[in-house]
């Protein structure tokens, strides 16, 4: 299991929201890059970032930011967030990002989610925001009746690369990550599952390696409250 941190990104700036609401903001760093080139530093494989704005607009809204992580690091850097069409993952691939992720496109046209993942093969993941099991979209703003083990299902004959699965309860709680769900996920998919949401201390960090079967767990909160040291999670990993 690799440890990612993540660096969520609203109007420039290194952020972190509770249960994804907008109005619970808490800005950490006004420069992503100096974040981003800090954790690849204490070790770090990859780099989780989000662009919380183009979750909502539906559209890359913190290109320069995203641009600049890419520049200041060696290490692989996914990015979720307003990537809906071919056209936007092919922009954002090419600004220097390894791996789109797929998010509201997954539920909301289907057909464009799987011809990005064929256009892109290797290069694409999804991912899979619920609470109580039912899935989210468009910034969290809105539940569906669809269960995340249906979704990933559906999408596992289109090879995506791997499925960031993101328990919105949890999420900037630091009240640990939903192990039973996500392992109930990874246990019915044969995709890579990366856990997200809730990830509060070592301990948790420690919970989620007993599962086995995850490949990776996203940090972000704890690290930026000083709860868990991206360096000592990473060194963790490999004991």
């Amino acid at each position: 299991m690799i440890i990612i941190p993540a660096i969520d990104l609203h109007k420039g700036q290194v952020v972190r929201l509770k249960k994804g609401k907008f109005d619970e903001v808490t800005v950490y760093s006004q420069n992503p890059a100096v974040v981003a080139f800090a954790f690849a530093d204490a070790g770090a494989a990859r780099i989780h970032v989000v662009d919380l704005d183009g979750s909502v607009a539906g559209r890359g809204m913190n290109v320069q930011a995203i641009k600049e992580i890419c520049s200041a690091v060696d290490v692989a850097v996914e990015l979720g967030g307003g990537i809906r069409t071919t056209d936007d993952a092919r922009r954002m691939l090419d600004l220097g990002v390894s791996y789109v992720i797929l998010g509201t496109v997954i539920v909301k046209d289907p057909g464009t989610a799987q011809d990005i993942l064929k256009a892109f093969p290797e290069k694409v993941g999804i991912g899979i925001d619920a609470i109580d099991g039912k899935v989210a979209v468009q910034g969290w703003k809105e539940i569906t009746e669809q269960t995340a083990i249906d979704l990933a299902r559906h999408y596992e004959e289109f090879n995506p690369a791997f499925i960031v699965y993101t328990d919105i309860s949890r999420d900037g709680m630091l009240t640990g990550p939903n192990i039973e769900a996500t392992t109930a996920l990874a246990s019915e998919t044969d995709i890579p599952v990366i856990a997200s949401g809730g990830v509060g201390s070592m301990d948790d960090i420690r919970a989620l390696l007993q599962v086995g079967c995850l490949f990776g767990a996203i940090v972000g909160k704890a690290v930026y409250e000083g709860r868990v040291d991206v360096h000592e999670a990473v060194r963790l990993t490999h004991t």
